[in-house]
Parts: structure tokens; C-alpha cells; sequence
């Protein structure tokens, strides 16, 4: 057994303010071990000045306020994420409007939408399979505004599967493209959030939809 420069055993202290503390977290139980370390090899002739204790405590409780906001953050977080999926959910069968650069065909007909800054001569929607095959669609003269546009696969000869999506003109704008489809299902990603499955666009993120039925977000 050690004795402490207080007749007390310093051993059996460490232990029980060990125990005492363990359900604060590991950050909580690193600095005890700290301190009892440095209280134990302390030099009984030059103790350390009491101050820097109450300073360290101080920290630690510092610590363990901002352990507690950051668990109180999370928690609130996760409850939100959890009602954003429950309504959601009551959604599935919907139709939707979400930002894409990627649809999914198969044999009905893609709805879609951009808009202009300024006007275009030449218009063109081009998509681009997995192998890199393009195939483009030519949508005229159009002035500022939104532009409406639909992609039949059958008419186009075009095989079902993921092609990328975007917009080309003269003027070299990208604008953002919207496509609609059916919300199918909800799913929480632990890396991603609310996950949507939504037909002619695949697996989506909710920041992704800006329609729900025709009316904006």
C-alpha cells in the first residue's frame, strides 16, 4: 500500500474516484487518471499549487458541458432526421420534381425542366450511357425562361437503364435540370440522411426535390 503526504492511501483513491466518474466518458476518466497521476508523484516538499487544480477542474467541467451540448445536438438531430422520414413517408406514391444530372429509363415517357438566362439558338438535352454513347435531342430556338421538355425512350430507341443528363447551348449555360417521377419509397442512409427511391431518377437525397405534386418546396 502507498501513503499519500496525507496518511490517506492514495492507491485505493485513485481506484474509488475512478469508479465514481466512469459514467462521465472516457475524456472524463483520461483527465482523472491525470490527475491522480499527478498527484501521486507530486513532490511531497513542493506540492502543486492547489489553484492549478481547481483550474483544471474547471476545464473539465467545461469539457463535459460541451460533451453534453454536442450529445444533446446529436439527439436533436437524429429525432428531426426521424420526423423528415415519417413525412416522407406519407408521401410515397406522390409525384415528385427533384435536380438531377442522372435519369433511369425504361418504357414510359421522362418528364422534364430547365431554365434559360438568355436566349439560345440551339437547345439540345444530351444524354449519355454507361459506355458513353450520347444521344441528343434538339429542342429549337428558346428565349429566357423555363423550358419543358420529355424523353420517350421507345420513340427515341433508347434502352432502359442510368444515362446522365444535362443541357447544351451556344451561349455554354449548364443549367440545373429537374425531372419528375414517383416518389417509391423511403429509406434512412446512416452516412446520407433520408434516401428517396424515386422513379425515372433512382436513389436521391430529400435536398434534391423542389416539387411535391406540382407545388414547390
Amino acid at each position: 500500500m502507498t501513503i499519500g503526504t496525507n496518511g490517506v492511501d492514495s492507491n485505493a483513491n485513485a481506484t474509488g474516484s475512478s469508479n465514481s466518474i466512469a459514467a462521465n466518458g472516457d475524456m472524463t476518466q483520461l483527465f482523472t487518471r491525470l490527475l491522480i497521476a499527478q498527484i501521486k508523484n507530486q513532490n511531497p516538499l513542493e506540492p502543486t499549487d492547489p489553484s492549478q487544480f481547481v483550474s483544471q477542474l474547471t476545464q473539465l467541467s467545461q469539457v463535459e458541458s460541451m460533451q453534453q451540448m454536442v450529445a444533446q445536438t446529436n439527439a436533436s438531430a437524429s429525432m428531426l432526421q426521424s420526423m423528415q422520414v415519417m413525412a416522407l413517408g406519407a408521401q410515397v406514391g406522390s409525384n415528385v420534381t427533384a435536380v438531377t444530372d442522372r435519369v433511369v429509363l425504361g418504357d414510359t415517357v421522362v418528364h422534364g425542366r430547365f431554365s434559360l438566362e438568355s436566349s439560345s439558338t440551339s437547345v439540345t438535352v444530351v444524354l449519355e450511357n454507361a459506355e458513353g454513347q450520347q444521344h441528343r435531342i434538339q429542342l429549337g430556338t428558346h428565349k429566357p425562361g423555363a423550358v419543358d421538355f420529355q424523353i420517350d425512350p421507345e420513340a427515341l430507341g433508347l434502352a432502359p437503364g442510368s444515362y446522365s443528363i444535362r443541357v447544351e447551348t451556344p451561349t455554354k449555360e449548364t443549367p440545373a435540370i429537374e425531372v419528375q417521377g414517383t416518389l417509391q419509397s423511403v429509406r434512412i442512409s446512416a452516412t446520407d440522411g433520408a434516401v428517396l427511391q424515386v422513379s425515372n431518377l433512382g436513389s436521391i437525397g430529400a435536398s434534391a426535390i423542389t416539387a411535391f405534386n406540382g407545388r414547390p418546396q
